[in-house]
């Protein structure tokens, strides 16, 4: 529910910033004939409708043309394993509330966005030709990504129980972040600007980093939606490499392979008061079987503080003359007599030998007499070992699962590939919205500037220079903000994996970086896609017809 509540979230946010710059975009060329129509008597009012009319039907014809493109691609969708597994076509079906929240929210929002576009324009009829600096951001806008960041903090060792709990908990923070990125950001490029215009005497660098500095908004408006991408890629990749990491999902620890887990869940009653001897005899009895470990159940919660969970369930209690015998488990402290082991803690795909679990206020022959929870048996690894003991187990215990270390990595693995599918589906979805924004945002920047560059230009200041210009204004803010984001979604996702599952993050290793460089890259070039259109705006006639 956490993930895919996250990731409807990256696909929400760069689209939401996508609407409103594209509705930019002709904002300048709308501004002066909206301003000269109020100059000819024009109410605001009537200008805010004219606007709102404009955009909102070109959301219509965007809307349906949607819904048809819905309709033709839903069965090819239902196709693609997103989670592991396809779907069925109705799965994919809207309810009568969602299909008319989207057939009246798009154009709705399309109309907000002009209005907000264009609000100089019908406050002033001098509006187009008046502009002032606007007002500077200031150090609070870094207040809700510390808040965001502050909430995931908080609960590391303070884990809701509940998963309604830990989902509220969890996707606020990252969501709060989300939006945290967005709002900082325009403070974070003015900044940067500040800082490297007292650094730099070239130019072209001086007149960027001076822009920047006058309207951070406009700059960071165009890379929003490729941070956001950025926060949420680095975050959702980290997390998943760090639990197939530790629970090394792929294949699972030779040394566990040769095991075979039965038990009852950790919120389950205890599957037997004690395991019979018939049972023990034909485990044993068994070509191939070499250790048996029995976790017992700990209805006093003893040793509860010596939890990797604090708040979850009690650990349960383990002989240590048991775990010597089966060391890919774990082992005890020296001269301890009972262990304090994890729920879950026979049940891992990778070798625990190195572990030492906490000592529990009990003696062996007490804990004996406490109802079964699991039994571990370790085997030679031979298929017949394992399959034998698992028969004699699901015999004796059928309410309850018989599983290989196998199978759980199996089905480890699936989800895991499951969550790499949505990771790729993030990916592969806000990475072009966002390349779009930024490819309209370049666009909307050089027209609404088009008759400062074309003054620049008569007073001889070469094309180059000013290409220079328009591309350091928007690298700036995208260098600048994709590594804060990056280490971001780094923090996030290690506060996040310490906190849910006492896990240290883990490097996703070099691919990922090279993706990261390469996505960059590709934002740079689509940058430099749309230089050439500064020559043929900004000829002599922008300046006489400005």
């Amino acid at each position: 529910t956490l993930i895919l509540s996250v990731v409807a979230g990256a696909l929400l946010f760069p689209v939401v910033i996508f609407i409103g710059t594209a509705t930019r975009l002709s904002a300048a060329t709308r501004e002066q004939r909206y301003a000269a129509m109020r100059l000819v008597g024009a109410t605001p009012r009537q200008i805010t409708l004219i606007a709102a009319v404009e955009s909102t039907l070109a959301a219509v014809v965007g809307t349906a043309l949607g819904f048809g493109l819905y309709l033709a691609l839903r069965p090819l969708v239902a196709t693609v394993p997103f989670t592991g597994d396809r779907f069925f076509v109705e799965d994919l079906a809207l309810t009568a509330p969602q299909g008319l929240a989207v057939l009246l929210g798009v154009p709705v929002a399309a109309a907000v966005a002009a209005r907000l576009a264009l609000r100089r324009v019908t406050i002033s009829p001098l509006g187009v030709s008046r502009r002032v600096t606007p007002r500077p951001p200031t150090v609070w806008r870094v207040v809700p990504l510390l808040a965001g960041l502050a909430e995931l903090a908080w609960f590391v060792g303070r884990r809701p129980d509940t998963t309604n709990g830990q989902t509220a908990a969890y996707l606020t923070g990252f969501l709060v972040i989300m939006l945290g990125l967005v709002v900082a950001g325009p403070w974070l490029t003015m900044a940067a600007a500040r800082a490297v215009a007292a650094r730099t005497g070239r130019p072209a660098t001086l007149i960027a980093v001076r822009r920047l500095a006058d309207d951070p908004k406009a700059g960071f408006r165009s890379v929003a939606g490729l941070i956001l991408a950025l926060f949420v890629t680095t975050a959702t990749v980290s997390i998943i490499g760090t639990i197939d990491a530790n629970r090394g999902a792929l294949s699972g620890d030779p040394q566990t392979r040769v095991a075979v887990e039965h038990g009852a869940d950790s919120d389950q009653p205890p599957m037997t008061a004690a395991v019979p001897e018939r049972v023990l005899a034909d485990l044993k009895a068994v070509p191939g079987f070499r250790a048996l470990a029995v976790a017992h159940a700990n209805p006093d919660g003893l040793a509860r503080e010596a939890s990797r969970r604090p708040g979850g369930p009690a650990p349960l209690l383990a002989d240590c003359a048991d775990l010597a015998q089966v060391p890919v488990v774990g082992h005890c402290a020296p001269g301890a007599a009972v262990a304090a082991v994890e729920p879950y803690g026979f049940l891992s795909l990778t070798s625990q030998q190195a572990v030492e679990w906490p000592s529990a206020p009990i003696t062996a022959e007490v804990a004996a007499r406490l109802p079964v929870q699991s039994l571990y048996v370790t085997t030679d690894g031979s298929t017949a070992a394992k399959e034998r003991v698992r028969t004699i187990l699901s015999r004796a215990f059928p309410d309850h699962n018989a599983r290989t270390v196998h199978d759980w990595g199996s089905a480890e693995q699936q989800i895991l590939a499951g969550w790499r599918q949505l990771a790729d589906v993030v990916l592969l979805t806000t990475l072009p919205i966002a390349g779009c924004s930024l490819a309209v945002s370049v666009v909307a920047g050089l027209s609404d500037r088009r008759r400062p560059f074309a003054m620049l230009r008569l007073t001889g200041a070469p094309l180059r220079l000013l290409r220079w210009v328009i591309a350091l204004e928007s690298a700036l803010p995208l260098l600048v903000v994709a590594a804060i984001a990056t280490g971001t979604g780094f923090g996030a996702a290690a506060m996040f994996l310490k906190s849910q599952m006492h896990y240290d993050l883990v490097s996703p290793g070099a691919v990922y970086f090279a993706l990261v460089l390469l996505g960059l890259a590709v934002s740079l070039g689509i940058i430099a896609s749309t230089l050439p259109l500064l020559k043929r705006i900004t000829g002599p006639e922008a300046a006489r017809n400005g």
